[in-house]
């Protein structure tokens, strides 16, 4: 049980982490994301396709895993 403790702990200080950078990052940009972002616009459709924001989260999240020790091998 106690592990299983650790690991929702772990867990929700990823999620606070990334939350936060994804706020910070919101607001230095005004809220468009970031300029890697893709954006179409038909008519009264839009698709938001957030490449770049995939990328920054994914490598901040990798970044993170790895230095507590969850992906370590």
């Amino acid at each position: 049980m106690q592990s299983l403790a650790k690991l929702l702990i772990l867990a929700g200080a990823v999620l606070l982490v990334t939350g936060m950078i994804v706020l910070g990052v919101l607001h230095f940009t005004g809220g468009r994301g970031l300029p890697g972002d893709l954006v179409f616009r038909r008519g009264n459709f839009v698709f938001y396709l957030p490449l770049a924001t995939c990328v920054v989260l994914s490598l901040i999240l990798t970044i993170a895993l790895y230095l507590f020790g969850v992906l370590r091998r």
